[in-house]
């Protein structure tokens, strides 16, 4: 069976209106949380991106962890899933471990460092903080929704 997303016209097929990304909010054993400074806008988030056509979601969260820092990982289990109302872009958050690697930055990232929880609160809007702190908590897969600046609660 095929399934369009629409744009709420009924009846009508229409281009998907969302795209999936996948992140890794990656655990040492610390307690420390593996994240990243964007090169394009500067902002401290996780590692991730979109997930490709024909990709598992764990696939390509390791993938995109090493591609941005560097790290391999071993995928443990979802943490969340998270949308951006504003863009159309699905999240989804897997608790990670690193399993080898050296932090190094990419065309992506212009720093990598591994955080404690408090560090992420300071240097991370709090959409993105959520999902890091979201995957310690030990009760997910969490749902959310955000605009891009502030989490939308229901």
């Amino acid at each position: 069976m095929l399934l369009y997303m629409s744009n709420g016209s009924a009846g009508t097929k229409s281009t998907p209106l969302h795209s999936v990304s996948v992140a890794g909010a990656v655990v040492r054993e610390d307690g420390r949380l593996l994240a990243i400074r964007r090169a394009d806008n500067g902002t401290w988030e996780l590692p991730g991106g979109v997930l490709e056509l024909t990709e598992a979601p764990e696939a390509g969260v390791a993938r995109e962890v090493l591609e941005e820092t560097g790290i391999h990982v071993e995928v443990d289990e979802l943490t969340g899933v998270y949308k951006n109302t504003t863009r159309g872009i699905v999240a989804l958050v897997f608790r990670c471990k690193p399993s080898g690697g050296t932090e190094r930055t990419s065309d992506e990232s212009t720093a990598v460092d591994w955080l404690t929880p408090a560090e992420v609160e300071e240097r991370m809007a709090e959409v993105y903080a959520i999902r890091l702190l979201d995957a310690l908590d030990g009760h997910g897969p969490h749902v959310r929704s955000h605009d891009g600046r502030q989490l939308i609660t229901h």
